[in-house]
């Protein structure tokens, strides 16, 4: 197999730092979830796993619109008959607000093999 020069298989990733104080969940999360795939380079295709790292600070000020807070709940299951657990969302942002950003950016993600390497690019501090 030849490969022709100048030509090379690294990507160059930059890093991205965003601010999530003040801004919407669902918004903030599609804004990382286009990033961290890399839809904002020119060069994108979907099998291609291109994207940037991403940094978020303020977690603990992001907002959340409607009744979500007091009704949204999170569901998994163990594996268990009778093993379904729900995890309330002002219990897990209490918790966690980081958590809570990482499951609404996963969702929006390809449910594909490259997922797992891409949701590690999200770094939250």
């Amino acid at each position: 197999m030849t490969r022709k020069k100048g030509i090379s298989n690294e990507v160059e990733r930059k890093t991205h730092t965003i601010d999530a104080a003040n801004k919407v969940l669902g918004r903030l999360a599609t804004e990382i979830a286009i990033l961290l795939r890399g839809k904002n380079k020119t060069d994108f295709a979907p099998n291609k796993d291109i994207g940037d790292f991403v940094v978020i600070k303020n977690i603990k000020k992001i907002k959340v619109t409607g009744k979500k807070f007091e009704k949204k709940i999170y569901y998994h299951h163990t594996g268990y008959l009778g093993g379904l657990k729900e995890t309330p969302f002002k219990k897990l942002f209490k918790k966690d607000p980081g958590e809570v950003l990482k499951k609404a950016v996963f969702g929006m993600l390809p449910k594909n093999k490259l997922r797992a390497k891409q949701i590690k690019r999200l770094k939250i501090n």
